[in-house]
């Protein structure tokens, strides 16, 4: 038993060690790879199960796997309360924002949805450094979102609404995320474990109505795999991007991922934007990419 035991140890050191010695760039270039590819598959289970039933397969698939390869709660009893605090309000947000999310792309194009959640973050940049650089990024956003809004708004208040609480959540995840990635990915993934399961205990209630369409083996099977693509690699990747990008670097790259959006809604999903809707994702595009990130936003990683 102890022989096992040792084994699987070494097994999780060897996993992590490899994973912490990817470069950051492509860390966060397969995080844009998988950030939309996950929520595409998703749309297209909505037709089979209900929208928070997926988002409860999501986020129980990435809690499942976070917990049998780190076993995060090992680490728990050596954290300072604050560092469990921040981590009890991570997982609430990263369970609201994925059942947010998954609401709002029922509704509204997924292009859309990833355009408008980067709005929060140069709103954020906006705030805390106040030059003309962010003044021009936050207008291009601004209009940007509005021809978003302008394209598709009659019938889809909802969808739209959904879709900007997305975007505050979103802001919050940042901030959280690169709390948690302050002492370096490998801590920053065993953290992301124990918020993921909050998230899930926090969507549970409201999801459970849902879950049960999903219990036969095709959607399920489904259903892990959209949590792995959607809360298991790009998460992690993320961890070790923010632990190891600069500031600028890391805001720069943050315009990629409205593109990816749009991309793999038509892709995927056969989504053709409009031509404002394609201006209002390019405008939004070039603010992610013009913005100065303020410090509270990107705080943690290292100039």
């Amino acid at each position: 038993m102890m022989v096992f035991t040792a084994t699987v140890q070494a097994a999780r050191q060897r996993s992590t060690d490899a994973v912490e010695q990817l470069p950051p760039h492509a860390c966060f270039l397969v995080s844009v790879l998988f950030h939309y590819l996950g929520p595409a598959l998703a749309v297209l289970l909505f037709a089979h199960l209900p929208v928070l039933g997926v988002a409860w397969l999501r986020i129980a698939a990435a809690a499942l796997v976070f917990a049998v390869w780190r076993r995060p709660w090992r680490f728990v009893a050596a954290w300072s309360w604050p560092q469990r605090r921040t981590l009890l309000l991570l997982g609430v947000v990263l369970g609201a924002m994925n059942a947010v999310f998954y609401l709002a792309i029922a509704r509204v194009p997924l292009g859309t949805v990833g355009a408008i959640e980067y709005l929060g973050t140069i709103v954020l940049a906006a705030i805390g450094v106040r030059t003309g650089r962010n003044g021009v990024a936050l207008g291009a956003a601004v209009v940007g979102v509005w021809c978003l809004t302008d394209a598709g708004l009659d019938g889809q208040w909802l969808g739209f609404t959904l879709a900007f609480a997305n975007c505050a959540l979103f802001v919050l995840y940042v901030m959280l995320g690169h709390q948690i990635a302050r002492d370096g990915g490998s801590a920053g993934i065993d953290r992301l474990g124990v918020a993921m399961l909050v998230a899930l205990v926090t969507v549970t209630p409201f999801a459970v109505g849902d879950v049960a369409p999903a219990s036969s083996e095709p959607k399920l099977l489904a259903g892990l795999g959209v949590g792995l693509c959607s809360s298991v690699i790009p998460y992690v990747c993320d961890q070790l991007a923010m632990a190891r990008l600069p500031r600028a670097t890391f805001a720069l790259l943050l315009a990629l991922l409205p593109a990816s959006a749009s991309t793999v809604g038509l892709v995927v999903l056969r989504q053709v934007p409009t031509r404002l809707e394609v201006a209002g994702v390019l405008l939004v595009i070039a603010g992610v990419a013009i913005h100065q990130p303020a410090d509270p936003l990107n705080g943690l990683s290292h100039e």
